[in-house]
């Protein structure tokens, strides 16, 4: 494994990287600090920006998980990004653009870092078990904006909690965030197209293939504080989950926050 250096990242450098590999994406920023590069990405989308801008932060101040969760991490220790797509398919099935990224993600990792992962419904990428990147994404009028935080260099000690981990703690090939950007992004590119044009099924079938949760028994909690319990058996074509219970009823889950229960639990 390389040793790490948090070297910032050189615009230049990374767009000539990602050029190499795709064309698909239109504009490339990369600033020393932000509040949040998916509040950034939103007003630019308000104000007309074009799909495939993409925006990098060395540092976010207030960056925003799921559920509103605040999320850090140490400055260039990570990849943080959002990216702006104006997807053509029918609103109801954007929410698969989670699961687009997650999958993306994935077969990056193994084909730049030599790194299996796994995925975690609704957006969480792990590596044994450990949470190693985040997934957020809004929408913002006829926009969809993806942020991504994803745990490079970042240490033991240095870990937000317990349950995280880092592509340098699970033994990554490389940890040079270009490198790793640059085929990210290519594969979001490449699967992003064939999700606009035949739809998302091919992504829930790989997403299904690298699922961390599917077959798992799963504690669910929902926004309004309800709770359930059952195994995690499938994806529908919007991506929700459908959890059966220990009476049989099935439920599908559009939104809601996933514990992955040991047998014993």
């Amino acid at each position: 494994m390389s040793t790490p250096t948090r070297k910032p990242l050189d615009r230049h450098e990374l767009w000539t990287l990602l050029s190499e590999k795709s064309d698909f994406w239109t504009e490339l920023d990369v600033v020393q600090v932000t509040g949040s590069t998916n509040a950034d990405l939103a007003n630019a989308a308000k104000h007309g920006a074009p799909e495939g801008k993409v925006l990098i932060a060395e540092e976010q101040e207030h960056g925003r998980g799921r559920l509103d969760r605040h999320w850090v991490s140490p400055a260039r220790a990570g990849l943080t990004m959002s990216f702006l797509l104006r997807p053509t398919l029918p609103r109801e099935q954007w929410g698969t653009l989670s699961l687009l990224t997650a999958v993306a993600l994935e077969e990056a990792l193994k084909a730049v870092c030599g790194v299996n992962a796994k995925l975690k419904w609704p957006n969480d990428v792990l590596i044994a078990d450990k949470k190693v990147c985040g997934i957020l994404a809004q929408v913002e009028g006829n926009a969809v904006i993806v942020g991504v935080g994803l745990n490079v260099s970042l240490t033991e000690a240095e870990l937000p909690i317990p349950e995280a981990t880092s592509l340098a703690i699970a033994g990554a090939s490389t940890l040079d965030r270009a490198e790793i950007a640059s085929g990210f992004l290519a594969h979001v590119a490449a699967v992003y197209q064939t999700w606009n044009e035949r739809g998302p099924a091919s992504v829930i079938e790989r997403w299904q293939r690298n699922s961390a949760t599917l077959g798992r028994h799963v504690s669910v909690s929902f926004p309004n504080g309800r709770n359930l319990t059952g195994r995690a058996i499938g994806i529908d074509n919007d991506g929700c989950l459908q959890v059966a219970a220990a009476d049989g009823t099935v439920e599908t889950v559009a939104a809601g926050d996933i514990v992955h229960l040991r047998p014993q639990d």
